[in-house]
């Protein structure tokens, strides 16, 4: 099978995940990833349309980004692995893929450290 790669990369919310108290009531920058593998061969034809908006089997990729929104900024958390793990089980059961990759970055978590954030990775059907 081909691994072909749709990337939705550095999607960035404002909400209020985490466990210090601080992150639940003044909040911070969220940024997510979202990988999807599949094989897109032969999918050169479906484009050749410019009135086609939607092509059986392929993935919307502005519905994939409301659906991260509206977990990121409507839902909480208070593990950043919580969040990753409820975003790739949406996509998946919303969207029927099977392989897929989740990141999701705390650029500044409230630590007295000095490095480039936190960032978990999920992925479902890579085996």
């Amino acid at each position: 099978m081909a691994d072909d790669i749709i990337r939705i990369r550095n999607m960035r919310f404002y909400a209020y995940h985490g466990l210090f108290p601080e992150e639940n009531t003044l909040g911070q920058q969220f940024e997510v990833d979202v990988e999807i593998l599949g094989a897109f061969e032969g999918w050169a034809e479906h484009g050749k349309n410019p009135d086609v908006t939607k092509v059986e089997g392929a993935v919307n990729y502005p519905e994939v980004y409301d659906l991260v929104n509206g977990i990121v900024t409507g839902e909480r958390f208070g593990l950043v692995e919580s969040l990753a793990d409820r975003l790739i089980t949406s996509i998946q059961d919303t969207f029927g893929v099977n392989r897929l990759i989740v990141r999701v970055r705390k650029p500044n978590p409230p630590v007295p450290a000095q490095f480039d954030g936190i960032e978990v990775e999920v992925s479902r059907g890579l085996d």
